[in-house]
């Protein structure tokens, strides 16, 4: 490994569309800009736009991070991906020197809420007794709705799978929204993708399936204090009762737990969803020295950068705290390093066989019986195109169908040129959603 070299390709990876790689693209000559300097970790300068000032514009190479005075509300916007492939084609024309009090503020700024936030932690855990108190009213809300849905579901069953077709959308909706009152949204979750499933094929045996695991879950909340510390993590998240990641660090402080750990992570692929105005990330990160998966979650409102950001196919070294599961794989960052270590095909990891893949999966799942999804690094697979319908095929021909939902067929084909690569993705115990493929050296994003 060695220190990861930026390109134009890995710069414009970084763009939040098409739309501002273009632009970036324009923006990144020298007759742009104005007042160019860097240091050690940080470029900055000032582009010259609409406005009668020019935008100033700096990048904290260490993430990166970005950060300009122009109104656009994407991230990174046109001027901060000019300013880096402006950095990536013409290294020499931006000089070291020392910034201005602008930059200088942010950089500030950057340290200080960095500071804030490590203060908030701690602050959390003065108080256990005022935790307490909201955690025991919490729990009788939940405990109520709970036992609400416990009732509503015997006698969904006592009528028979076959008179729920009739329902309208209003029948499981009614009761989600209940369980959102409950503050329950992990089982409102739950009852809203039910009717997704009823209008597909095979619909008898995809509700019996949801429903079985929905009275797993009640009742394991039913007697959630006889079970393991993992367990009870499994059933809370859930039921969407789970800790947020402030208070999992805030908890490592003040005890080292097995729950900490501390590697090269190998980011292996990320893909960003919206919800109403919410966005989320999910990024699968791989260690290499203890072979261990882990998810970690962003939320940003609206057009707000996330706290993190990762290059796919690149480590960074950094302490993970995992959230309490029997299968973990959610985890928060604690303790990241200015690392940014590119990776070779040899580090390339993944399974041989879509069977010893699907093994893998079957093993977490007996841990924990409610996950959602898997992640798999699939080696020496072909993507393939048969009857409307994409799958990924082994050398054994095996096949495992592609989601539905996937829509870059054609793209994953072309990476691959027709021969064995390796593919990553999650598995969610039915169709494969490709998340990125290693071809021509490198991961590329699906």
């Amino acid at each position: 490994m060695e220190s990861i070299t930026w390109t134009s390709e890995k710069v414009l990876a970084l763009a939040p569309d098409a739309s501002s790689a273009k632009n970036g693209k324009g923006l990144a000559t020298l007759n742009k800009w104005q007042g160019l300097g860097r240091s050690q970790q940080v470029i900055w300068g000032e582009c010259q736009g609409s406005g009668k000032d020019p935008y100033r514009t700096q990048i904290d190479l260490s993430e990166p991070a970005f950060r300009c005075s122009c109104p656009s509300r994407k991230f990174p916007c046109k001027h901060g991906l000019g300013l880096f492939l402006l950095l990536v084609s013409q290294p020499t024309a931006i000089t070291e020197e020392s910034a201005p009090k602008w930059v200088e503020d942010w950089i500030a700024s950057r340290t200080k809420r960095e500071e804030k936030q490590k203060r908030s932690e701690s602050e959390k855990t003065v108080n256990p007794e005022t935790q307490a108190k909201r955690a025991a009213a919490r729990l009788n809300k939940v405990t109520s709705g709970v036992q609400d849905l416990q009732v509503w579901l015997k006698d969904l069953m006592r009528q028979g799978l076959s008179s729920v077709r009739t329902e309208s959308y209003q029948f499981w909706e009614k009761t989600a929204a209940r369980m959102i009152d409950a503050q329950a949204p992990g089982l409102a979750r739950q009852l809203q993708e039910i009717p997704s499933i009823i209008a597909g094929s095979n619909w008898e045996n995809g509700l019996l399936e949801k429903l079985g695991k929905l009275n797993l879950l009640l009742k394991g909340f039913e007697h959630l204090e006889l079970l393991p510390v993992s367990t009870q993590g499994d059933i809370r998240t859930q039921i969407g009762w789970t800790q947020n990641q402030s208070e999992i660090l805030a908890e490592e402080e003040t005890r080292l737990t097995a729950n900490q750990l501390e590697d090269l992570w190998l980011v292996m692929g990320q893909q960003v969803e919206t919800e109403e105005r919410l966005r989320i990330s999910r990024t699968w990160l791989l260690g290499k020295q203890s072979n261990r998966y882990a998810l970690c979650l962003q939320f940003a409102h609206g057009m707000q950068p996330f706290e993190h950001n990762f290059m796919l196919g690149s480590y960074l070294e950094a302490a993970l705290v995992f959230f309490e599961s029997n299968y973990p794989l959610r985890a928060a960052i604690k303790a990241r390093k200015n690392s940014n270590l590119s990776m070779s095909m040899e580090e390339v990891m993944g399974q041989e066989t879509i069977d010893m893949a699907i093994a893998n999966y079957s093993h977490a799942l007996v841990k924990n019986p409610w996950l959602e999804r898997f992640p798999l690094s699939l080696q020496q697979v072909i993507p393939i195109h048969n009857e409307g319908k994409w799958f990924i095929r082994d050398r054994q021909a095996r096949l495992l169908p592609i989601s539905s939902r996937f829509e870059n067929g054609w793209i994953l084909l072309a990476l691959s040129g027709g021969h064995p690569t390796t593919i990553f993705g999650e598995w969610n115990g039915e169709v494969f959603l490709p998340l990125s493929i290693w071809a021509e050296g490198k991961f590329h994003v699906i």
